[in-house]
């Protein structure tokens, strides 16, 4: 049975991890063993495909970049778990819906390990507390294979937010660990979420024909 690789890259250029997973996504055969790749990113705006708006005046000292994912702009930057899913869907038995379900209520699993009361947003993918944004989602699906997958704040400066309208949300407040008082590093944080997703993904791997 294939099985699931975890990969700790520490701090990325995004472009060029973009580019990565694409490869990585278009060479795979159908025994290639899934990975989910741990990373943080050198501080960039993204836009989703179908995403047209921009960084706000005061933000041009961070790049934006152009993504392949879905979703609108969000911001990447050090002390932010990044972890991109690169995975089989039709060999899971997974939809993308369900995956965004799985993902969400991972991150939501972690977070109360950490004593922290989350909730996932119907018409709104990520992670929420107290109406504030904590997590983030966005995935790229070709060929019943996906990549790209979600961002965790855990400990990062949370100004250049301010500069745009987060996942297109107007006014949408944005929140970490550390702002919600908990005192962990990212690797600590990669640590907690590698355990659930290997005992979810797991399961499904058993539940697939």
């Amino acid at each position: 049975m294939p099985q699931l690789e975890f990969r700790r890259l520490g701090i990325r250029d995004y472009a060029a991890t973009m580019d990565e997973m694409r490869s990585w996504t278009q060479a795979r055969a159908p025994n290639t063993a899934d990975e989910i790749w741990f990373l943080q990113h050198e501080p960039v705006y993204t836009q989703g495909v179908s995403c047209s708006e921009s960084v706000r005046e005061g933000g041009t000292d961070i790049p934006l970049v152009k993504s392949d994912r879905g979703g609108q702009i969000t911001y990447h930057g050090p002390g932010q778990l990044v972890a991109y899913m690169l995975l089989d869907l039709r060999r899971l038995g997974l939809g993308v819906r369900q995956l965004v379900s799985l993902m969400e209520a991972s991150v939501i699993e972690v977070l109360d390990q950490f004593g922290l009361e989350a909730v996932a947003r119907p018409g709104a993918p990520g992670v929420y507390i107290n109406g504030e944004k904590i997590a983030a989602l966005g995935l790229r699906v070709r060929s019943g294979c996906c990549y790209h997958g979600l961002s965790l704040n855990v400990d990062m400066e949370l100004e250049p937010f301010s500069r745009i309208d987060p996942c297109g949300f107007a006014g949408l407040g944005v929140t970490s660990l550390k702002g919600q008082g908990v005192s962990v590093n990212v690797d600590e944080a990669a640590d907690a979420l590698q355990e659930i997703l290997e005992i979810r993904l797991s399961h499904k791997k058993t539940d697939s024909p």
